[in-house]
Order: structure tokens, then sequence, then C-alpha cells
């Protein structure tokens, strides 16, 4: 890559700097860090907070995505430009990755590449295959991943329309949808193709039982690019892993209720600054 990772990203530093803990905020697939907005305030006061755009998320990044496309033909890509801001910002060990979908597998990824990077993963709506094979239960039969390819390609304003709906949820809230078919529209189609190909064709099944770090997943009870059989399938394969089921539906619940991912989140820390106090304290 042509750029240091700081700017390549647009990395964001927000928060108390002089705080024992950071937490690395990674957004998912036709976002970009402002999708953070509403759960970063909560956290400012005892926290760092790193934020950032993922390569081809933003106007300002694209560039860098075209200049090397090929390492994004997978989600590993994603998971070496974490890797690669943590060292830029010098971080290590007492770090908890936020991660959603795209970001979620790719946090989980760089863990597994980097043991000692992070001390914890917080994971929305992640998905480490969404084919269904077997007994795996993925979301999705290979013909109706196909169909989305040919519906992306074939009108890329509708897709995004429908997508965004699909995901969103929350019919009662169409503004939400609508904003999340903006973003996604910022992205060209091209490029959108490549990351959803990434995404969709992924299969990281092997990798859970070497997840080194404990990972806490939020579920909502309706999430139509996860159902909950595969956070069910990532909480039993994955060696600490706690499931958290939340009263919220749509695949972005820090966007539809980021109240209540607030405060899962919130007792996720909280519980960890108490199992790290000395006995009787």
């Amino acid at each position: 890559m042509s750029r240091d990772p700081i700017s390549r990203n647009n990395v964001t530093l927000l928060g108390n700097p002089e705080a024992g803990t950071t937490l690395l905020f990674v957004h998912g697939l036709g976002s970009d860090q402002s999708v953070w907005s509403q759960l970063t305030p909560a956290f400012l006061d005892g926290y760092r907070l790193v934020l950032f755009d993922n390569v081809g998320a933003v106007e300002s990044n694209q560039a860098d995505f075209r200049e090397d496309q090929y390492r994004y033909l997978n989600v590993g890509g994603y998971a070496a430009d974490i890797l690669e801001i943590c060292a830029a910002l010098k971080l290590s060990g007492n770090i908890i990755l936020i991660g959603h979908s795209l970001g979620a597998l790719a946090g989980l990824i760089a863990s597994v590449r980097s043991p000692r990077q992070f001390g914890a993963l917080v994971l929305l709506g992640m998905s480490p295959r969404y084919t269904n094979t077997g007994e795996y239960e993925g979301g999705f039969t290979k013909a109706e991943i196909d169909k989305a390819y040919e519906a992306l390609m074939s009108d890329y304003s509708a897709w995004t329309r429908a997508v965004a709906q699909a995901a969103m949820g929350n019919p009662d809230q169409p503004q939400l949808a609508s904003r999340f078919a903006d973003s996604m529209s910022r992205v060209p189609r091209e490029m959108m193709l490549t990351v959803l190909c990434s995404v969709l064709q992924t299969d990281e099944r092997d990798l859970l039982p070497q997840v080194p770090v404990p990972v806490s997943l939020i579920q909502s009870h309706d999430d139509y690019f996860v159902p909950l059989a595969v956070a069910r399938y990532l909480q039993a394969h994955i060696p600490d892993c706690r499931l958290t089921l939340i009263d919220a539906s749509g695949h972005l619940p820090h966007v539809s209720a980021p109240e209540k991912v607030v405060e899962v989140i919130r007792s996720i820390l909280g519980a960890r600054q108490e199992s790290a106090l000395p006995a009787g304290s």
C-alpha cells in the first residue's frame, strides 16, 4: 500500500488519551466510521477511542483500494489493515476491539494472527460463513447469493435500497434504511461487488477454535443477514465466548437501538474491570 495506515484509513482518536484501555471500532460493509456516532459519546471519559474507515468505504481511500484490490479479495486484507493501524499507533494488549459484520470478522482474524494484540473482542452481527452447507445454517443458499450479485450488477441503486431495507429492518423508521442506502451508494459498484464477494464467499469456521481472547457476541433477535443459528454456532465453537441477545431487530443494532448496545458494552467492560481487580479488593 502506498500510504501509511493513519492517513489511508482516516484514523480518528477520541476520548481520554490517558485511559488504560483502548476501544477500537471497526465498521462493516456499506458504512464508515460515522456509523458509531451514537455509541462513542458513552465512552469518551473513561476510554481512549480509535475509529477508522475501511479502505474503499469512503472517497478519500478508494484509490488505495483500486491500487491493491487483490488485498481485499478476502476479509484477511481488512484484518491486515487493523494490525497495521495498531502498529502505527503503538497499541498493544489492553485493546477491546468492537466490530460489526465485516469489521467483526476482520477483527477475529486479526486476533488469531496476532494473539497478544487484543484483550477481548465485542462482535455485532458476525458470521464466519453466509452460505448454507450440510448441517450449517449460514442464512443463504448459493442460488440466493448468485441472485444478489446479478441484482447488484443490473440496477445498483435499486440493489442498495433493497439491501438497506433488509439489513436495517425497523420499517417504522424508514429514515434509517434510507441513510444506509445513501452510505452504500457512495461506494462505486465494481468496488462494492469485490467486497461483497469477499464477504459472501468467505468461510472462516476453521479459525473459531483458535481465537485466543474472550469474545462477547451481541445479537439482534431478527437479523436478516445473520440468523440466530449462526450466533449459536459461534458460541459453541469459540473457546471463550458469551452471547447476549438484545431486544432489537436488524443487522445494525448500533444504529437502530444504540442505547441497548451501549448498555451491553458497558456491562462487558465493567465485568472485565471487576475481573482485573485483586482478590478481596
